[in-house]
């Protein structure tokens, strides 16, 4: 047996081989052997694949998928395709009781990472996704391991969430969580869970996408709103994707009933364009929303690209005519915000404060009002950017990452006139949730960067000077889980949210 590294449709994931990888000229003969070489084997050493054991319909999500990432299938040939691909590597019979084939919409599941805990040396010791990787500038990659010496506790307040996404602090002491498969919930302080009602309609399956950050109106006390971006379902759309079906990235404001567990006068106040094939582009979301002392909202809607064919474009984060790839300023009626860089400019859609970004699902504030973000690269390239007016932050037209057949997106990680990311890894740690720390229950943590890290079950503890990351340090790998989102609490303990192992926890000094 070996373990093979996939990265299909955008998503990492481990596959179990029973035999040696295959050159291509070893494919078994067949109709479609000749169609196979071409289309795979072009971008992908042939175990990418030969590893991966399928029946009809996985492969033909493969397949369609790697269609809409340039492969030089003709749609005509597809059932070839898959015909071929079943018989030589096809799920093998279910044995009498055996598991079901894991679905792929459950989490991603990785190898774990030996985090090195060095001081001088970097926490990541594995090989680049790009080999030839390297700063920009002094700080840029591969800090050193500064550890604060903080002794902290874990307390699992639930683990009986599901998929969950996105936290907020009720004032009532009470929590409000996402679950990406389209629920609202409160959890108490003993764990226990209740389902809000007047939720609208949410696209989830087969992807990133589905009920994803919530935010609390910054008069929260007096007016109970909320905000929460979502996949919208907008098709069927015919000729896009397998089904047709759409999305978009909306915006809902809502009141909250506590007491009632329901949210009332629920108005979309945001939608993104253009809608997009929830089969083929499932993917790269974004969607954290923060407010700025000002009471505007900042909301990160993902590129949700493709490298060729269909739409959106491989550049659509360059394209001003979208949202996508974008982070967008509005008002809590969703309307472009006053001020925003591109008011006016033909062919520039008003709600854009920052262009060429790709997926972003880390949106902070620091204490001096810049705002801060981390987004997912392809493979390796994950980045920390400052957010600032009318700055492109340069996807695809520079990255530190290579796109997930393995081929180069651009030989360039700097351009002039293009925003540098403050900070990268290579290879990914799949950054989602982001929050400074201010409080004083770990004053050894004061000005700490907090990100959660997706793949590596790791909350990254990032030291910050100015503008630069001069330390980091992993944290909660004991949990052994994807940590989606982390915020401060009101009393300065740390609170996580984990949407493979479900869990709400909280984290407090020893």
């Amino acid at each position: 047996m070996m373990l093979t590294r996939l990265g299909v449709g955008g998503v990492t994931a481990i596959a179990l081989a029973t035999a040696a990888p295959l050159r291509a000229a070893d494919l078994p003969p067949g109709p479609g052997q000749d169609i196979v070489n071409r289309a795979c084997t072009g971008c992908h050493d042939s175990s990418m694949f030969t590893s991966q054991r399928k029946d009809a319909a996985g492969w033909t999500d493969t397949v369609n998928a790697m269609i809409a990432n340039g492969a030089p299938v003709p749609p005509a040939s597809v059932p070839t395709v898959v015909a071929y691909l079943v018989q030589n590597f096809g799920a093998p019979a279910a044995a009498a009781g055996a598991a079901p084939p894991r679905s792929k919409n459950l989490p991603p599941v990785y190898v774990p990472i030996p985090w090195q805990r060095t001081p001088g040396k970097p926490i990541d010791q594995r090989t680049p996704e790009r080999q030839d990787n390297a700063a920009d500038f002094p700080g840029q990659y591969r800090a050193p391991y500064m550890t604060a010496n903080v002794q902290y506790k874990t307390e699992v307040i639930t683990n009986k969430l599901v998929r969950p996404w996105a936290l907020q602090f009720l004032p009532s002491g009470k929590f409000l969580i996402t679950q990406r498969m389209g629920q609202m919930v409160i959890v108490d302080n003993q764990g226990k869970i209740t389902e809000l009602k007047g939720i609208p309609e949410v696209a989830w399956e087969g992807g990133q996408g589905g009920l994803l950050d919530v935010a609390l109106d910054p008069d929260f006390r007096t007016n109970h709103r909320i905000y929460f971006a979502f996949n919208e379902p907008t098709g069927p759309k015919e000729g896009v994707g397998r089904d047709g079906a759409q999305s978009r990235i909306a915006v809902g404001r809502a009141v909250l009933d506590e007491a009632g567990a329901a949210l009332n006068d629920l108005k979309i106040i945001f939608r993104s364009k253009p809608t997009v094939s929830i089969t083929l582009y499932p993917t790269k979301q974004g969607s954290r929303i923060v407010f700025d002392k000002a009471g505007l909202m900042y909301v990160s809607i993902g590129n949700r690209d493709s490298t060729r064919l269909q739409p959106p474009p491989w550049n659509v984060a360059q394209d001003m005519q979208t949202h996508l790839g974008k982070i967008i300023r509005i008002t809590t009626d969703g309307q472009a915000a006053p001020g925003n860089p591109f008011i006016g400019v033909p062919d520039a859609l008003p709600e854009i404060w920052a262009l060429g970004t790709r997926s972003q699902e880390g949106l902070a504030f620091d204490s001096s009002g810049r705002l801060w973000e981390t987004e997912h690269g392809p493979r390796g390239g994950d980045e920390l950017n400052i957010i600032s007016k009318g700055k492109n932050y340069g996807w695809p037209l520079v990255t530190h990452g290579i796109d997930y057949p393995g081929w180069m997106v651009t030989t360039a990680t700097h351009k002039t006139g293009l925003e540098d990311p403050r900070y990268f890894w290579d290879p990914n740690i799949a950054p989602s949730g982001l929050t400074f720390y201010y409080a004083d229950l770990f004053p050894a943590w004061k000005g700490s960067l907090f990100v959660g890290g997706l793949h590596g079950g790791l909350l990254d503890r990032l030291t910050i000077a100015g503008d630069k990351v001069v330390g980091e340090e992993p944290l909660l790998t004991e949990l052994n889980s994807r940590i989606r989102d982390v915020r401060v609490g009101p009393e300065g303990g740390l609170y996580v949210l984990t949407d493979d192992t479900n869990m709400l926890v909280k984290v407090t000094p020893k």
